[in-house]
């Protein structure tokens, strides 16, 4: 039996939780004869999934081509109907995979007659306003030439603004948990409708301690056998293995991992440095490299703050992104980066997960993250989707512990050098 029918076989053994594969196109200008992606071997393509065709007009429009190895195991699981637990970190474009799924699953089954307002079709639940406003913002580039809406629901925002956004009905709701609730006791979101559930970044909802908000959540929507349910984390703990096993009925495992020997697209350098002698290589770097959009992570507010000072002193193009910047700034500082405006972004971690931004250069560690994990999740932030990144890590002093804890959780070494003559 042929691996595509192992994969077959496999979902049609489970119990059906929705009907699947019921062809229905959209009529449109645009065909597939726009859309040529040549056959690679080892390589899957959007085209082997039959997709339907305003979806793939949008992944065109995307720039997508080839399926990231997350996309082609989840979709190969996901579009069957079948439940997915994905090991991935940021940058493997696991957003795209079930967004993918979840819309084409949309336009192959057309809205219920009857479908109130405020109450979603798929539910996307993730730990950070950031992460969910970006999970949006893929959605609607996904969604642009459907008719499916999207909206979402986050703290630290206008309450009543995204309450006029659930007026009409919705096909997608991307929320973080507390704001979720807030909108559910005051009954302006029916979770009772949800076919598609998406827990994003799970590790990271248990370490920021929302998981009883999102048991709540759960049990508000249909049970397990009558919805579908996807469940991202970039670790596999017992306890995540534990909640999976909870909310997920029969779901296929995916494990993709990233590390330093498969980010062949990042250049890594270490550079050995004084902590005295830190700002002024960072500043040299900066002048007298070509480094067209840069992120410089610090472990902490205030030292990100004073970068943030130094960096506008040296007549830097530069904006600071971290807990004490308000939402609504941290929203237009990330715009204003990802539109060019902004050179240098200078971030603590709460922007080393979930946050997709094309073209990042560089990605510089002033000092190296407490928690290795981050470094994998810091240097994700460039290279990405096939591009060209470099990541360059200033090692001193205090950051001398940390480095073989990194090096162990790569399970590869860094290539440490003295930084380059004239920088210093």
């Amino acid at each position: 039996m042929s691996e595509s029918e192992q994969t077959t076989a496999s979902a049609q053994n489970r119990k059906p939780k929705r009907r699947r594969r019921k062809p229905r196109r959209r009529q449109s200008n645009w065909d597939l004869r726009q859309f040529q992606v040549p056959a690679v071997a080892g390589k899957w393509r959007f085209h082997d999934f039959d997709l339907p065709l305003p979806l793939m007009r949008a992944i065109h429009a995307q720039g997508f081509e080839y399926c990231t190895p997350i996309q082609a195991e989840a979709l190969r699981q996901t579009l069957l109907g079948g439940d997915i637990v994905g090991k991935a970190q940021t940058g493997t474009g696991k957003t795209a995979a079930f967004l993918i799924s979840v819309l084409a699953y949309f336009l192959e089954e057309p809205t219920p007659d009857g479908q109130k307002s405020g109450a979603p079709r798929a539910l996307i639940i993730a730990p950070t306003r950031e992460l969910a406003l970006q999970i949006e913002k893929d959605a609607k580039a996904l969604a642009r030439f459907t008719q499916l809406n999207v909206a979402s629901v986050v703290g630290g925002m206008d309450y009543q603004k995204q309450r006029e956004s659930l007026g009409n009905k919705i096909d997608i709701l991307v929320a973080t948990p507390g704001r979720l609730l807030d909108f559910h006791q005051k009954r302006d979101i029916d979770l009772s409708e949800v076919e598609v559930l998406v827990l994003d970044e799970a590790d990271r909802m248990l370490s920021m301690g929302f998981i009883p908000d999102v048991k709540r959540i759960i049990r508000y929507t249909p049970k397990k056998e009558e919805r579908q349910t996807f469940l991202f984390s970039a670790t596999f703990t017992d306890d995540i293995l534990s909640l999976a096993s909870q909310w997920t009925l029969d779901p296929a495992h995916v494990e993709i991992e990233v590390t330093v020997e498969n980010q062949a697209d990042i250049d890594q350098r270490v550079y050995l440095v004084s902590d005295d002698d830190k700002q002024r290589l960072l500043v040299n770097l900066l002048e007298q490299e070509s480094f067209e959009r840069v992120m410089v992570f610090g472990n902490r507010r205030d030292l990100v703050r004073k970068l943030d000072d130094l960096l506008k002193k040296a007549g830097v193009s530069v904006a600071m992104l971290s807990g004490d910047v308000p939402q609504n700034q941290r929203i237009k500082t990330l715009e204003r980066f990802r539109e060019g405006e902004i050179q240098v972004l200078v971030a603590t971690d709460v922007a080393g997960r979930g946050i997709h931004i094309e073209d990042v250069s560089h990605v510089i560690n002033y000092t190296l993250p407490e928690d290795p994990e981050d470094y994998v999740h810091r240097i994700g932030r460039t290279g990405r989707a096939g591009a060209k990144g470099v990541s360059i890590s200033f090692v001193g002093e205090e950051d001398a512990f940390s480095l073989p804890e990194i090096e162990r959780y790569i399970n590869g070494k860094l290539p440490c050098e003295h930084p380059p003559e004239g920088m210093l």
